[in-house]
């Protein structure tokens, strides 16, 4: 196995009613403004010059293309207040969508945009849950909002995202059900309000002039610039948001002012935006659920019957009674309530100066900071020795022994499913953890424009950006209580929800019953550090054709690291279970309180207090018992130095043939890209850097093609060939064991892993019938050529394929109970496989019902659905196909529906969102499972707003009016993984305009 392995990495190879009612009070149905776009008079294209707000080479501000007749909208320099030249004012939500229709009618690839539909006001809250509603869109959620995208199928580590030109990534952290610290390609859109921001415009084909590293989609952010608006503009904004679950009350606030000097050759612009969350998340979960057999020797006896040999070490053979069917069901591993408390601030500050001298220059200068931090803390009740092997010794019987000690005196098994039990020797344990958290973002972009003459244009751009994730404080108390008879658990069937616990003859209560069994401090960090430069030129011999080429140079370094307890005479060994001596002697009345999760009260551990006791910051502090270091953890200690340099060539024409009008590019891109990835390892008791130096190179052409047979009908046709760059976190060089939990995992780099490659073809068919009104359905499919897929195996820790000794799983198991040479582990490495293709369709129809009599003329609809499909290949460790299915991440079903009504005085707008279950893991961590995924959420939002006069309104929001669960599921049988849900919120509030 190790040697197939070796082989593979090397790199040739009732909630609905209710909602439906608030949204029927709300009148009209919500969503963002968004309308399939490209670029709009006031912001130009963002390729191949890095700033939208510069015309390009590729899209020069002047070129000939047919538009929709749309009275009213506003043209660049005119803000939504303001008539355009035919005297019609059009305004709010209705005037973004017609602007953002404009702009996909423009462009030559496939887009889509959202923009603001006020100065200083995005339709939702928060970027990508304004993104969800164009087509092909899917959100994640973290923390009751949206975190990151996925599109077409193509989860969030496929789409690069682009803030005023320039490649960025931002990361944060989370709850480890929502995948903690971010150390991927993924761009967390939580760490930004969503009022920052003038538009988003989302790039589905590829184009040459466009910098290379997606294959979902490349999303373009763009900032507020003074040149957007007409002279001096005064925008603020004040809300509360109340949260249902949570019963808070938080400010919500934002703040823009922007002016223009010097007879508008000179433009300044400041904007500011606050947010303060509070909220509660709650539900059951149980990590994963796996048979007895995973726990050798497995339970002790089931209904009377012994099912080990006298010394308790081994089954017996052959199995009595119903033994062996209770070994092989699948059990909770940890059936638990949880409980999490989040209290987060994020607040963002751009600025923008424009210089424009003359007609034929523009150098604009952007600057973007955010601040997104706060605090969690967790609860858990749970009952962890169903998770835990190993044959009893006579000093564990009585305390950490685990399933050899457990006897099963009742169960209800379906489906090899025992979703229902009663149990004795039970072990109980009570988790408090804590997190602070803050990710740090900034941004300088500097870009230009200049014209020389009527046929040649020079645009450039440079700019810096990082991200800088802290999580310093990531500590956990746990208190066990052992050998518990009469507990049961019950799912109620094996897909319930609802779990009922019953904890037998345990003293919840009483601080006396418990014992401090591991006090686990972690600290993580995450940076991303991007410094680019650009530079394009524009030939336009005349109106029907122009050349574009130029070139990029990028340097990119992700840098992460994690630090806990370490022994620094044995830097791998596992501290967590040991607890010093005077800390063991302390009464545990003083360092916990009582709490309620989940209808059920028990004495926890409670943090503060023991932080306050204890001082876990010392590294001094008791004999160094809480100095930190690498050494346990050194899988997330890593670095990753990237320089891509790059040159694009492109063509683009247009010529009308009578009433016929073609258009569109043609182009290829050259890139080389290098990497230096930095990981650890421990030889001789001593902590190694490890550095592999690795490069490849692509030539990526492609096409664009629209067909405009009549008037505002277009065919659209693109083919590219396509890359997108491995996980950061997959280029470790080094190797981790990890022992935490419920996990008894080795998991390995591979800095050799050369990009995902794909072939792109995208057919689209768009009717825009009316002003403001679109028909279309696309047709896409991605042959991916060149895939990433993690390669796992299980096994005792001797069969491991990467060659580790077994002293290095003895360090790391320390004394912690369930974890020795009989452990089953599981070994996983990423390894470059055959991919397989990925298609769908989207349609998509969006119109204002100006047709209609009285009130109704006010309305409008936005509709569309997506389907997806795939056949990717899984491999497992020896390279055999183990499983062809869904890419991780793709819903196949996705569709969005927005209601809106919009008038002078009043509008308002019901927004639903709905997205099919996903897949997360395939296959499955643990044995007898087949996959790990997300079942489907359908959320439903609104909004009113009431305009007093032209400078106030009054608003009022409501969001999550479904109070959507996040509902994880493993295997088929949908089994029960997390069951969390953040409440609903409502938010109302005002907004002055000057």
């Amino acid at each position: 196995m190790g040697s197939s392995l070796a082989a593979l990495r090397r790199p040739r190879t009732g909630r609905y009613l209710a909602a439906a009612s608030l949204g029927a009070v709300a009148l009209a149905l919500a969503a963002p403004a968004a309308a399939q776009s490209a670029q709009a008079p006031q912001i130009p294209p963002p390729a191949p010059a890095p700033a939208p707000g510069v015309p390009s080479a590729a899209a020069p501000a002047d070129r000939a293309v047919t538009m929709i007749d749309q009275p009213g909208v506003p043209v660049a320099g005119e803000s939504a207040d303001q008539p355009s030249e035919g005297g019609i004012v059009v305004t709010g939500f209705r005037s973004s969508l017609a602007r953002a229709l404009n702009m996909k009618k423009q462009e030559n690839a496939s887009t889509d945009s959202i923009l603001a539909e006020d100065i200083g006001k995005f339709p939702d809250l928060n970027l990508s849950e304004s993104i969800q509603r164009i087509p092909g869109v899917a959100l994640q959620r973290d923390g009751g909002e949206g975190r990151q995208i996925t599109v077409r199928g193509l989860g969030p580590q496929f789409t690069r995202v682009r803030i005023n030109g320039m490649e960025a990534l931002t990361t944060a952290g989370g709850a480890d059900a929502s995948g903690g610290t971010n150390r991927s390609r993924s761009f967390d859109f939580n760490v930004f309000a969503s009022d920052l921001f003038n538009a988003i415009t989302l790039r589905k084909t590829a184009e040459a002039s466009v910098e290379e590293g997606s294959l979902g989609a490349t999303v373009d952010l763009r900032t507020a610039r003074p040149f957007d608006y007409k002279g001096f503009t005064l925008t603020a904004s004040l809300q509360g948001d109340y949260n249902d679950l949570s019963k808070k009350v938080t400010p919500r606030g934002a703040f823009l002012i922007s002016n223009t000097f010097a007879n508008g050759t000179l433009g300044a612009l400041l904007s500011v935006a606050y947010t303060k969350r509070q909220l509660i998340e709650e539900g059951p979960s149980t990590v994963r659920w796996a048979p007895a057999t995973s726990f050798a020797p497995g339970f002790q006896s089931v209904g009377g019957v012994s099912c080990l040999n006298a010394a308790g070490s081994a089954a017996l053979s052959p199995a009595p009674g119903d033994c062996a069917a209770v070994d092989a069901a699948q059990h909770p591993r940890f059936p638990r309530q949880d409980w999490y408390y989040d209290d987060q601030r994020r607040i963002g500050v751009t600025a923008s100066f424009q210089w424009k001298p003359s007609d034929n220059t523009l150098i604009s200068l952007d600057g973007l900071y955010a601040d997104f931090k706060g605090t969690r803390e967790e609860r858990y009740l749970e009952a962890p020795s169903f998770s835990v092997g190993g044959a009893c010794t006579a000093a564990s019987r009585n305390s950490t022994c685990g399933i050899a000690d457990t006897d099963v005196t009742s169960s209800k098994i379906t489906n090899g499913v025992m979703y229902a039990g009663t149990f004795n020797d039970v072990d109980l344990r009570v988790e408090d953890r804590f997190d602070q958290l803050d990710t740090k973002f900034k941004q300088v972009t500097l870009d230009g424009m200049q014209k020389f003459g009527d046929q040649f244009t020079l645009t450039f751009a440079g700019g810096h950006s990082i991200s800088q994730h802290r999580n310093p404080v990531q500590n956990t108390l746990t208190f066990d209580q052992f050998n518990i008879d009469n507990y049961s658990y019950d799912y109620g069937s094996p897909s319930g929800r609802a779990p009922v616990f019953n904890f037998g003859t345990a003293n919840l209560t009483d601080p006396n019953s418990w014992v401090l069994s591991q006090i686990r401090l972690r600290a993580a960090t995450a940076d991303n550090v991007f410094d680019s430069a650009q530079a394009a030129f524009n030939w336009k011999p005349s109106d029907d054709f122009q050349i574009d080429f130029g070139g990029e140079w990028k340097k990119y370094k992700f840098t992460t690291t994690e630090l806990r307890r370490q022994n620094a005479a044995s830097p791998s060994t596992n501290q967590e279970p040991t607890i010093p001596a005077a800390i063991a002697g302390m009464p545990l009345s003083g360092l916990g309180h009582l709490v309620t999760v989940g209808g059920y009260t028990f004495f926890a551990p409670d943090y503060a207090t023991a932080d306050g006791q204890l001082h876990f910051g010392d590294p001094t502090a008791f004999g160094g018992a809480f100095a930190l270091g690498p050494g346990p953890a050194l899988g997330n200690n890593a670095t990753v130095r990237e320089r891509d340099q790059g040159a694009f060539l492109q063509a683009s024409f247009h010529h009308d043939f009578g009433s016929m009008v073609l258009r569109g590019n043609v182009g290829v891109r050259y890139v080389e890209t290098r990497t230096a990835s930095t990981g650890y390892a421990i030889v001789a008791n001593a902590i190694n850097q490890i550095t592999v130096n690795s490069s490849y190179h692509d030539w990526l052409p492609s096409a664009n093609i629209v067909f405009e047979p009549v008037r505002n009908f277009d065919i659209r046709f693109a083919a590219a060939k396509v890359m997108s760059r491995p996980s950061l976190g997959s280029l470790n060089p080094g190797a981790t064991i990890n022992v935490s939990g419920a996990n008894r995992t080795v998991s390995g780099g591979n800095p050799f892993l050369l990009p995902y490659r794909a072939n792109s073809y995208d057919i689209a068919f768009e009717w825009y019938f009316q002003p403001g009104g679109l028909l279309s359905l696309a047709l896409f499919e991605k042959d991916v050529g060149s895939f990433i897929t993690t390669l796992q195996s299980r096994g005792v820790f001797s069969t491991n394929p990467f060659g580790l000794p077994t002293t290095l799983m003895t360090a790391a198991c320390g004394n912690l109970a369930g974890c020795d040479a009989t452990t089953i582990f599981t070994f996983s490495s990423p390894a470059n496989t055959p991919g397989g293709p990925v298609q769908g369709f989207e349609v998509n129809y969006q119109q204002p019902f100006k047709f209609l009599p009285g009130f109704l003329s006010h309305t409008g609809v936005l509709l569309n659905y997506t389907g997806v499909k795939s056949k990717i290949k899984y491999l497992n460790a020896a390279g055999a196909v183990v499983a062809i299915n869904d890419l991780t991440q793709l819903s196949r079903k996705s569709a969005n529906a927005t209601l809106y009504y919009e008038d002078s005085k009043f509008s308002a707008r019901v927004s639903a969102a709905y997205r099919s279950g996903y897949l997360t893991q395939i296959p499955a961590a643990e044995a007898g499972n087949d996959v790990q995924g997300t079942n489907s959420t359908l959320n439903v939002d609104a909004s009113v707003q009431y305009t007093i006069n032209k400078h106030l309104k009054v608003t009022i929001e409501g969001i999550n009016l479904t109070d959507e669960y996040q509902d994880q599921y493993v295997d088929s049988r949908d089994m029960l993984s997390v069951y969390h849900h953040t409440g609903r919120e409502l938010l109302f509030g005002v907004r002055y305009t000057f």
